[in-house]
């Protein structure tokens, strides 16, 4: 559905886009080179494209608030009101079981290598033998 309504969406655009590029321009100064044009000349040309400019601009605005409206369809309800910093705990929103995002692995890494060392390893490397003095013959 989403698919169908975002190509509809976009034919729209870009009707919508050719349409306002066809109109004439009138006065100002970017109308000093469009004026010389017998393409779309006449009042009734001028009718047609300023009746179908707002038909696609109508368009444009139902099909962007329909998108938006299926996009709201799949996200739950809440209230910020809920969820401040001053809320309740009971009132706050659960948090997940599953930490699935990286800066709750990271926190686990960090606690993990943070943990005491088991009584069988070693504490810390070893430092290396000094070497012993030199004996002349």
């Amino acid at each position: 559905m989403q698919t169908v309504l975002i190509v509809i969406h976009i034919l729209i655009v870009v009707a919508l886009v050719a349409v306002v590029l066809l109109q004439r321009s009138e006065g100002g100064v970017l109308g000093a080179g469009g004026g010389s044009g017998n393409f779309m000349t006449g009042r009734g040309q001028a009718n047609a494209l300023s009746r179908a400019t707002a038909i696609l601009a109508a368009l444009f605005f139902a099909t962007s608030i329909l998108m938006s409206v299926i996009a709201g369809w799949s996200r739950t309800p809440h209230s910020i009101l809920n969820r401040g910093p001053g809320a309740p705990a009971s009132q706050q929103a659960p948090q997940p079981v599953n930490p699935g995002n990286i800066l709750d692995q990271l926190k686990q890494l960090q606690g993990q290598s943070n943990a005491p060392a088991s009584p069988g390893a070693p504490a810390a490397p070893a430092a290396p033998a000094a070497p012993a003095p030199e004996q002349k013959p």
